[in-house]
């Protein structure tokens, strides 16, 4: 199944392959660039469908545990200070999305969007440690009905040019959902209070919406 951001992006690609392709079918009616043209062409659309995926995956039912909103590689867990609406030191987990991963980010837990804010910014390696605060991203504050907090922030990278969120503030989340999608890979950074019981390390894989990153027991 494709995801919805992708119907745009094929629908173009088609677009263009299709013209490109009725030329060569003229220029070479009989040879083996007319073939290879349409050859390479399927294989562009296979590939558009692929990085598009949405994978049907169970609705989370684990309400203790702060799910991954995004599958890849934890990158880092850390403290630091955050100056973006807490003002306070956080705990960080980092998840590290490479081009090859499913690039639609979940809601990792149930409640309501407190704050929502979008900052154009640079594409620098999402691996470097400035890339979460210069790089364009999205950050959310998801605070649930027993008034804990919780910051997503998504973030672009060398070749995501493009991130997405779906839920504005003041609106109901449910754990599990769809937050967003970042084309072409990146990374997803997720703002704890400190003290909290993460359950990864670096080097761990994620699969987005199912992997526990945290007990919910604050």
């Amino acid at each position: 199944m494709i995801h919805r951001e992708g119907y745009k992006t094929l629908t173009g690609i088609l677009a263009i392959l299709v013209v490109l392709d009725a030329i060569l079918w003229i220029s070479f009616p009989h040879g083996i660039g007319m073939w290879s043209g349409i050859c390479v062409s399927l294989l562009i659309v296979a590939f558009v469908t692929w990085f598009f995926r949405q994978p049907n995956r169970p609705v989370p039912t684990a309400s203790n545990h702060v799910i991954a909103p995004a599958d890849g590689t934890i990158l880092t867990v850390d403290e630091l200070f955050v100056g973006e609406f807490f003002e306070d030191y956080r705990q960080r987990v980092s998840i590290f999305m490479s081009g090859g991963n499913v690039h639609i980010n979940w809601i990792p837990l149930s409640g309501f969007i407190r704050y929502q804010k979008y900052n154009p910014g640079r594409h620098i390696f999402a691996k470097h440690p400035k890339s979460s605060d210069r790089n364009e991203r999205s950050t959310v504050v998801i605070e649930s009905p027993e008034g804990k907090q919780l910051m997503v922030r998504q973030i672009a990278g060398i070749m995501a040019r493009r991130v997405i969120t779906y839920p504005k503030s003041g609106t109901k989340v449910t754990q599990g959902g769809e937050l967003g999608f970042i084309k072409f890979g990146s990374r997803v950074d997720l703002f704890f209070p400190s003290g909290t019981h993460i359950l990864v390390r670096p080097g761990d894989k994620t699969t987005g919406r199912v992997t526990p990153i945290a007990e919910w027991s604050w």
